[in-house]
């Protein structure tokens, strides 16, 4: 391998029109056909033989890129890799799927499970509304800022809808996981992950639970074998139908010692009247 590297300069390469070899270093050489057409190439030695790997044409490939390239070559060879044979096997690769195919595929192999057509049209629908984002994507190249970024802005505001999107993706690309699509964590996966990062749902405050008053004879019943102050204001404010706040904090000068009358003073009450 030749030690002396970057020979060539980006105006040395435009200008060059003799046909031949002309050498950059480090094994990266420009080829000049005799028409004129220049192009990259990588020469090395593996196997007791030499062995050329066309890097790309001048007029696709920069000098600089061409350098970036025959470096990638260099490494695979000092790892024990065959940079062209790597070259090959990306190239016999499948292309990875996207999510919406992943999608389309997981919906047809489930649809048999469903009740009927309307689910697995839910499911399409949701996805390529709400996750349109990641429709395109490839699969394995889906992250958790991208399901983020597809979930907040209707995490709030259509909570309901936004939670079972999440769990399909999650299905999505735990299926494209198990067919050897994608590896790693689910980026969708909601505890330890999402419930970290996306709002949680503000819960709607509510009215206590009402007792049937069925059941208030037995209640009364019951208080009334208890001893205690506790027991007697509880009785006294199911009688009188009163807000607790006003029997609780009553003091004693508001019940008459003859009458039975209790009088609320104006400023206790709810509506300071």
């Amino acid at each position: 391998m030749a030690q002396t590297l970057y020979r060539l300069s980006a105006k040395t390469v435009a200008s060059i029109k003799e046909p031949g070899r002309h050498a950059d270093g480090g094994n990266l050489y420009l080829s000049v056909s005799r028409s004129g057409s220049k192009s990259w190439s990588f020469f090395y030695k593996t196997g007791g033989r030499m062995r050329e790997m066309g890097l790309g044409s001048f007029t696709a490939i920069s000098l600089a890129e061409a350098r970036e390239k025959a470096q990638a070559a260099r490494r695979d060879l000092a790892n024990g890799i065959d940079p062209l044979e790597r070259k090959k096997s990306e190239r016999l690769k499948p292309a990875s799927k996207t999510f919406g195919e992943v999608a389309e595929d997981y919906i047809e192999a489930h649809k048999s499970d469903w009740k009927n057509d309307k689910h697995q049209e839910q499911w399409r629908s949701s996805l390529k509304q709400h996750a349109a984002s990641l429709w395109k994507m490839p699969v394995n190249e889906i992250d958790t800022a991208q399901v983020v970024a597809a979930l907040d802005p209707i995490w709030l505001s259509i909570s309901e809808t936004a939670r079972r999107v999440r769990g399909r993706i999650e299905t999505v690309l735990d299926s494209a996981k198990a067919k050897g699509l994608r590896s790693g964590e689910n980026p969708a996966r909601w505890r330890g992950h999402l419930d970290m990062i996306l709002a949680k749902k503000r819960k709607k405050a509510g009215n206590f639970a009402s007792m049937d008053y069925h059941d208030i004879p037995a209640l009364m019943a019951d208080l009334r074998r208890q001893d205690g102050i506790g027991a007697r204001a509880l009785e006294f404010l199911i009688l009188n139908a009163n807000r607790t706040q006003e029997v609780a904090s009553a003091p004693w000068a508001e019940f008459s010692q003859t009458e039975p009358t209790w009088t609320i003073a104006g400023a206790r009450m709810k509506m300071s009247k």
